[in-house]
């Protein structure tokens, strides 16, 4: 069953996120690292750019579901890129933030919880849809659990292919067409 998050935890678990790049940022300028300072400010500009385009792709549960995935217990770190804003119209989202969700759990029933699993899912806006790249790299322990995932039934207007499956990776393309 999905968690829900309400603005109370949603706010809380930002604040914490926010307060640990300030303590990074005041922790660097207390060794004098000026270098290590205007990086970690650079990231945040990146993150946050990201994280505007995201939330202006029109996919609001596609979007709540990347925002909140290194909130919850998940067996890997999640990194999101959003390529330039494209008018890629209207798609899916439910279907789509459903499949990501149940992939995601997927992931982490197969993958080594010990090991340091990282999960990049690029987003490329086009005019006739939106196309995903997952990217997985860690420690796949139970490969026959994500082949029995990828072989079932998808959503109808959804269309997967897979470029790279083995023990240490696995690579998706998913691409949702304008409804």
């Amino acid at each position: 069953m999905e968690k829900q998050w309400d603005i109370i935890e949603v706010l809380r678990h930002s604040r914490h996120d926010w307060l640990n790049k300030l303590q990074l940022i005041k922790g660097n300028l207390d060794l004098n690292r000026i270098d290590r300072v205007k990086e970690v400010i650079d990231q945040i500009v990146i993150e946050a750019q990201h994280e505007t385009k995201l939330s202006n792709l029109g996919v609001p549960h596609f979007a709540a579901l990347l925002l909140r995935t290194n909130w919850e217990s998940r067996s890997f770190l999640l990194e999101y890129e959003v390529f330039e804003d494209g008018d890629s119209g209207k798609i899916n989202d439910s279907a789509l933030a459903d499949w990501s969700n149940l992939f995601f759990s997927c992931l982490d029933q197969a993958v080594d919880v010990y090991q340091e699993n990282h999960l990049s899912v690029t987003i490329d806006p086009q005019s006739e849809g939106i196309r995903f790249f997952f990217d997985f790299s860690g420690i796949i322990r139970n490969s026959e659990l994500i082949e029995k995932f990828l072989a079932a039934p998808k959503e109808s207007d959804m269309d997967f292919s897979i470029k790279e499956f083995s023990e240490n990776e696995l690579a998706l393309e998913v691409f949702m067409p304008v409804m």
